[in-house]
């Protein structure tokens, strides 16, 4: 396989991924979107904005093509700020940040070779030259993982897995009450290995 060929292959995986993770905005109102759902507050317009933040970083300034100033990015931010959105930032905003982020992304991964170099400065010394394979493998993980994220948040909002109908992963027509007792049988299994002190 050339590395032209390979390229596209991981090009495409990352255009699937960063499309499965806005997706998952898809019929919530604002509340639920933004809503912590984890002890450390993730949500998932906090998922999509951290994504488009650091893939817009990644293949921009990495590769010396800076796009925007990201201010919840910068020095002296906030920690963390990258990871919610406060109410004066709209969901439009957000989105609109993730297509720009993924358009400049798009254009270094279609114009640069697969072996362009690059510097990650918030990487420590040793690692931070990269190449644009390097880059892209590492964003199509980070991408892949924070999709998966949001998949476990949007259950926990409204119920809804996967991808939507039709949907190979997710077995067809399973009723609530077959979803309630096929969770009923792996808590059964848990509590019975935990009983017999079966940790290995």
């Amino acid at each position: 396989m050339s590395h032209d060929t390979d390229k596209e292959l991981l090009h495409g995986y990352l255009r699937v991924r960063r499309a499965d993770l806005l997706a998952k905005l898809d019929g919530l109102g604002e509340y639920e979107v933004r809503r912590p759902m984890t002890p450390t507050g993730t949500s998932l317009l906090g998922l999509v904005k951290h994504t488009a933040s650091v893939q817009h970083d990644y293949f921009g300034l990495v590769f010396g093509r800076p796009g925007r100033a990201l201010p919840w990015l910068a020095e002296g931010a906030e920690p963390d700020a990258d990871m919610w959105v406060p109410a004066d930032e709209s969901r439009q905003s957000i989105i609109e940040l993730h297509e720009f982020s993924a358009a400049h992304s798009d254009a270094t991964i279609s114009e640069l070779p697969w072996d362009a170099r690059g510097e990650v400065p918030w990487w420590p010394e040793e690692r931070r030259s990269v190449t644009l394979q390097q880059i892209l493998v590492h964003m199509c993980v980070e991408t892949a993982r924070h999709a998966g994220h949001a998949d476990i948040i949007r259950e926990l909002i409204d119920g809804a897995v996967g991808n939507g109908q039709g949907d190979p992963n997710i077995p067809a027509g399973r009723t609530a009450e077959e979803w309630a007792a096929y969770r009923a049988r792996i808590e059964e299994a848990a509590r019975a290995a935990a009983s017999a002190g079966r940790s290995g």
